[in-house]
């Protein structure tokens, strides 16, 4: 037996979002934001994808988004890869959903409190080795909190977690051994026997549950990730923007001959003209194109 990574889209939303995985979210979410406090009883998980409804507003990509008590809603994100400005995306991505909430003719009053999540595969803040943090609207200088935590932001970062199985001292700690070494086990391991999400996320997870189509798709995902990971090594290493923009287009213009088939030359032409902000865009959605029509639409979007 061996399982999915809990660090890719496919693996996350397939652990986290399925029908079957209410028990598991709440588990996890009252682990990550309340402290293991049973404070979520009850949760919807609801499509994470948020299609813009104001014109001009870019699409917003999650990886599961959930209803909690006390009427919150919580987005969560698994991010492997640090991308040109990615905590401008976080932003962005938590004020988006916040406000678009509202219906038309709705008052403010409607407005529910946030929480985005966000748990990375790199380090995001250098400046504390904590693997764990929280931040909520403060005032400056006597520290008091704005509101009703209108919108908060927590963060996991993978690497700063470097604790051996038996090392392992809670639940909060248990999730997020789960989420980084799943991959690495044949079977569930005894020390979460007496945690049944976590051993429900291991069955769900395992990789002998999978359809034929759904292993198919876990591939693409993971050559993806790793060809994405050479991209941006290679550009690095350049030491240029230009470097950069060259390996990941080169990456993109493979994926889409994956999915579409060769790729004419005029288009060719108009995805080396992307910025590198588009082409990650674009390296977001290809995987859902399933022909060179859906390309063409979403350069033309892109170029409106």
């Amino acid at each position: 037996m061996s399982f999915l990574s809990a660090q890719t889209e496919f693996g996350f939303k397939k652990i986290f979002a399925s029908p079957q995985s209410k028990d598991i979210l709440i588990s996890f979410l009252n682990a990550m934001l309340y402290d293991a406090q049973p404070t979520i009883e009850d949760l919807e998980i609801i499509d994470p994808y948020a299609a813009p409804s104001v014109t001009g507003l870019k699409d917003t990509y999650l990886d599961v988004k959930a209803k909690i008590t006390g009427n919150k809603t919580v987005i969560i994100e698994m991010q492997v890869i640090n991308v040109e400005a990615f905590t401008k995306r976080v932003v962005y991505n938590a004020a988006k959903t916040y406000a678009t909430q509202l219906r038309p003719r709705e008052g403010y009053s409607k407005l529910n409190p946030l929480i985005a999540l966000t748990i990375t595969d790199f380090i995001l803040f250098e400046n504390t080795e904590k693997f764990f943090t929280h931040f909520v609207f403060k005032e400056l200088q006597e520290n008091f909190e704005y509101y009703n935590r209108e919108i908060e932001l927590v963060f996991v970062e993978l690497p700063k977690f470097n604790k051996e199985l038996e090392q392992v001292e809670n639940i909060i700690q248990s999730w997020i051994y789960f989420i980084k070494n799943a991959p690495l086990f044949d079977e569930i391991p005894e020390k979460f026997a007496s945690i049944p999400e976590i051993q429900t996320a291991f069955s769900i997870a395992s990789r002998t549950n999978l359809t034929l189509k759904e292993l198919e798709e876990l591939e693409k995902r993971e050559m993806f990730f790793e060809d994405q990971r050479g991209a941006i090594i290679k550009g690095m290493q350049e030491g240029r923007q230009e470097g950069l923009i060259e390996g990941q287009t080169g990456l993109i213009l493979r994926l889409l001959r994956r999915r579409t088939g060769e790729i004419p030359p005029e288009t060719k032409t108009r995805i080396r003209q992307l910025s590198l902000e588009q082409l990650e865009d674009l390296g977001e959605v290809l995987l859902d194109f399933t022909s060179q029509e859906d390309l063409i639409a979403w350069l033309e979007s892109t170029s409106a």
